[in-house]
Formats: C-alpha cells, structure tokens, sequence
C-alpha cells in the first residue's frame, strides 16, 4: 500500500513491465484506463496528484494509481495523455469506468456540481 509519512493511502499504485507495454503509448493509456473503475495517472512528487488520490479515497474509492516517473516509458505515457487531454497539462489524469473525465480542474468542477459522485456509481466504483 501507499505509505506517506505515517498514514496508509487506499491504493497500490501499480508497476508495469517493458514488455506489457506495446508500442503505441496512446493505445496503453486507453487499455490501462478500461482495466479499473478509477484510474489516475500520476506523478509521485505532484501536489495535484496527491490531492486527487485523495479525492478520491475521502469519497471511499480505490483508484488504481499509475505513478509515471516510476515508469521506464512514462514520459511516452504522459505525452500521450498530453496529446489525449488536447493540452500541455498532464497531471493527475482521471479516468472512470473508462472514460477521459480529464486533470484536477475538471475532476473538482465534477465534485463541486455533484456529477463525480453520479460517474463513480455508473463505473461501479461506490455502491452507496
């Protein structure tokens, strides 16, 4: 588990192999994104990130967490989300059930008018 100074986050971030990732950074992203509920791309030292994990954990969902510069192509990965978002902002990336819901700008707009709680349901990431 996540472990920051003396508290235990509610996701494992994830670690992937050179050989899990093909060829096309684009394409791993969208795969990785479909594969949980809650996936956020992160960086371990961004602030933002660390907000956003959270969020999200204050709302009693696992996140799966990928931590980019833990990565060996995670710079391909981030660029490729660059290029997904349309902007040169990366980080955090939030996708659920699949879908692009875009960096913490949009996440926290979803929070505020109440809709994050709606997609969460829908993705199956809360029962409540």
């Amino acid at each position: 588990m996540y472990c920051e100074g003396d508290s235990w986050g509610c996701y494992m971030p994830m670690r992937l192999s050179l050989t899990s990732i093909e060829p096309d950074p684009i394409e791993r992203v969208v795969q990785l994104a479909s594969e949980s509920a809650v996936v956020i791309f992160s960086v371990s030292s961004c602030c933002m990130c660390h907000a956003a994990k959270r969020l999200f954990c204050g709302l009693g969902v696992n996140p799966t967490v990928y931590e980019l510069d833990l990565e060996p192509r995670g710079q391909e990965m981030e660029k490729a989300l660059s290029r997904l978002l349309g902007s040169s902002q990366t980080v955090p990336i939030v996708f659920i059930g699949g879908k692009l819901i875009g960096a913490m700008d949009r996440v926290m707009g979803s929070h505020i008018n109440g809709t994050l709680v709606p997609l969460l349901k829908e993705a199956g990431a809360l029962w409540l």
